[in-house]
């Protein structure tokens, strides 16, 4: 089995910001307001979300892609990063680790999920996570739907426990709960986390190489142990 690692990365981490300024701006709310025909006119106390610019962003996942978050955030935003992974990573800006998620949780305006699928990351973000973030905090999930506990997610909205979230992927994919299609303080994207035609064709190039490598008895380059 192999994949397409490196053409997905950046891409990926330009979703996870899209959903991190979407869910602090309350974009998707101002849209939908205007779509409606019921904006009434600028007022100093419209939609006021959460600035961005320097506040604390906790990665669950260093890898390619948390890393590639991490940067944006880091020299886009002047945001501290806060991450949690198996091993440490070094990081030309000094990313914290932190012990575990509950830590991480407690310490970041925005908790952005970078990890793989799979039987091991499973609900890894659960109830006990989101009861240690923040209220004003944003959960961002741009790895699998099911790393994120859906129930837990949408009782912690609707209790108003964190500020809002921002997801590209769902559990039941393409299910989406109705709870979380109701709710003003949640962004939901269709999974556009590569959605764009350079990197579509990027991924088909890479997919060529490995099938290429290895039909010709070579080690795919990008080859799933």
């Amino acid at each position: 089995m192999t994949n397409t690692p490196g053409a997905v990365t950046d891409a990926t981490a330009d979703i996870a910001l899209t959903l991190m300024l979407m869910s602090a701006r309350r974009a998707g709310e101002g849209e939908r307001l205007v779509r409606a025909g019921k904006w009434t006119g600028w007022t100093p106390t419209q939609l006021l979300g959460l600035h961005m610019t320097g506040k604390t962003v906790g990665i669950v996942g260093l890898g390619r892609i948390g890393q590639a978050i991490a940067r944006r955030c880091h020299y886009g935003f002047g945001m501290k990063v806060l991450y949690v992974n198996r091993s440490p990573r070094e990081t030309a800006f000094g990313a914290t680790r932190m012990e575990t998620l509950e830590e991480l949780a407690q310490a970041s305006d925005f908790v952005v999920v970078a990890v793989p699928g799979g039987a091991a990351t499973r609900h890894l973000i659960g109830a006990e996570v989101l009861a240690a973030m923040q209220p004003h905090a944003r959960l961002i999930n741009i790895s699998r739907g099911d790393v994120v506990d859906e129930a837990a997610l949408i009782a912690a909205l609707r209790e108003r426990a964190i500020g809002g979230a921002g997801l590209d992927v769902y559990e039941m994919e393409p299910q989406v709960p109705g709870a979380l299609r109701a709710m003003e303080n949640v962004v939901l994207l269709p999974h556009l986390g590569t959605a764009a035609l350079e990197v579509r064709e990027r991924m088909g190039f890479v997919a060529l190489d490995n099938l290429e490598a290895a039909l010709a008895g070579e080690t795919p380059p990008n080859l799933v142990n």
